[in-house]
């Protein structure tokens, strides 16, 4: 796969946890709990949206060089949703559980696609085009 697509799907990724970070930090998904649960997920997306964009930021710049650094952000996220996943299966909301086991599966993808890549990048023959 082509480093745009997955730079299309790490956007996808940081999108989507760019909505929950704002669902969950402004009570929507969760209006009255009055827990800090909501608030404490809303700023883990945030924050793996943030390391996210790093990532996908040092894929588009120099593709052969930043797949290592978008290895490492989608791996930093897909360690996030593990936690997230901890949290939620104990006590989250619907919503909550089916987004990660959703996205789950796409943030392994992307890393799957990427270290097939990163190997050859590390050794200076460049990843896929």
């Amino acid at each position: 796969m082509s480093d745009r697509r997955i730079a299309a799907m790490m956007a996808f990724e940081a999108a989507t946890l760019a909505v929950f970070a704002v669902l969950h930090l402004s009570g929507v998904l969760h209006p009255g709990s009055g827990s800090s649960s909501g608030a404490g997920a809303g700023l883990a997306e945030a924050l793996i949206c943030l390391v996210l964009v790093l990532g996908l930021r040092a894929l588009v710049r120099s593709p052969a060089r930043g797949r290592l650094t978008a290895l490492a952000a989608t791996g930093f996220a897909i360690f996030g949703f593990i936690v997230g996943l901890t949290f939620t299966v104990r006590g989250g909301a619907a919503i909550d559980l089916i987004y990660h086991v959703t996205m789950f599966p796409v943030l392994v993808v992307t890393a799957l696609l990427l270290g097939r890549g990163a190997g050859r990048a590390a050794l200076g023959g460049g990843g896929p085009g």
